[in-house]
């Protein structure tokens, strides 16, 4: 790899024209951090590979009312009235539901999980969130509220004090927040009523589904499975049939947890990079390569300032005083730097690149996602 600085405007813009660079945020990068190294073999078990197919998380949502809230509550017509038929329900005599005055209540949606194998009786953690026009949750308290599957069925209830993780206190045209209060927890908030049938497998076997679609891993875990325990075949790159041994047939569990004590060599082969452009944060692979490219580096900053002035009139001229505003315009063009890659170079040929030529962090995230748009980077580039 070459290092070029130094070089002519003309040459500097044909680059820039053909693999254009912008600017990013990012804080500053060490070559250390991407220093290539030998792809070790890595044995996972097969507990943190894959699942077992159906065994798997429900959802389950539910509406709900929000009360003691200090004010912050919704006043509206809808929440009026929903209070006035819970009132009813529940034995209330109210008339009409404009009697009720004040903002301290609110209608919410409230959603949670149901895990695998949950019974009767279980806890679990509910999410509520704000429908109206809602300044705060915090302090309130959720009245029993049925949580329903996608079916209908009323799986579980939900009911107790919420819990914002933050406060919001305005006064006088000023506020403060120190997190999102429209939206809170209740952890343990919510009562199993109605076990969800769960099947391991089928009369025969069962099916694993991987975490990620890989098909040469899908292929070394069917292979070890059938050196070390049972029949197994790969279907496709996510999901390896499994057959029940005779002695387990009537304790899938024992089976599975045998299943899952299973260790696969997985290679560190994933070439990827991950871009947070909010937070200016790259994780790069250890196996991206790069093919022949060409990185031109450099921008021009424009400063405008204004300066304004008073001038005034001559004695006895019988003007008046005006006011002038002087604008001042510079233009910094930056020094062109080049950076020629030949085939196979790492990002940490890259890295120590830019660096050596004073490219700011913020630069890396435009280089990477221009090199993967001129085919030169080889490696999904996800950006979050």
């Amino acid at each position: 790899m070459r290092l070029f600085s130094s070089l002519s405007k003309t040459a500097v813009r044909s680059l820039a024209f053909l693999l254009s660079v912008g600017l990013f945020a990012f804080t500053s990068l060490s070559p250390q951090a991407f220093t290539p190294q030998a792809q070790a073999k890595t044995s996972i078990s097969l507990k943190n590979l894959v699942r077992i197919k159906d065994v798997r998380m429900n959802q389950v949502v539910g509406y709900g009312l929000v009360v003691g809230l200090n004010g912050t509550g919704d006043s509206s017509v809808a929440t009026r009235t929903a209070q006035w038929n819970m009132l009813n329900n529940l034995g209330g005599r109210i008339s009409n539901p404009n009697d009720l005055q004040g903002s301290n209540a609110a209608q919410v949606m409230v959603i949670a999980k149901i895990p695998p194998f949950a019974k009767a009786g279980d806890s679990i953690d509910v999410t509520l969130s704000a429908i109206g026009k809602v300044k705060s949750l915090e302090g309130g308290v959720l009245i029993s509220s049925q949580l329903l599957a996608p079916n209908g069925e009323v799986i579980a209830v939900a009911q107790g004090p919420v819990s914002t993780g933050g406060s919001s206190v305005s006064s006088g045209g000023a506020s403060k927040q120190t997190a999102i209060t429209t939206s809170a927890r209740i952890p343990n908030g919510g009562i199993i009523e109605r076990e969800m049938h769960t099947q391991v497998g089928d009369a025969t076997g069962l099916t694993l589904v991987l975490n990620r679609t890989d098909y040469t891993l899908a292929n070394r875990i069917a292979a070890k499975i059938n050196t070390s325990l049972c029949p197994a075949v790969a279907l496709d790159g996510s999901s390896i049939r499994v057959e029940l041994p005779n002695r387990y047939l009537n304790n899938r569990v024992a089976f599975v947890s045998v299943l899952e004590q299973l260790t696969v060599d997985v290679p560190n082969d994933n070439a990827k990079v991950v871009v947070n452009e909010r937070t200016g944060t790259v994780v790069i692979g250890s196996s991206v390569k790069l093919l022949p490219a060409a990185v031109a580096h450099g921008g021009i900053t424009v400063t405008i300032q204004s300066t304004n002035e008073a001038v005034q009139p001559n004695a006895f001229a019988g003007g008046d005083t005006a006011l002038v505003t002087n604008d001042k315009v510079d233009i910094t063009k930056e020094k062109g730097s080049l950076i020629e890659l030949g085939a196979n170079n790492t990002l940490h040929d890259l890295v120590t690149a830019l660096n050596a030529i004073g490219v700011t962090p913020s630069d890396l995230i435009s280089i990477l996602q221009a090199l993967k748009a001129a085919g030169s980077l080889e490696a999904e580039l996800e950006i979050i």
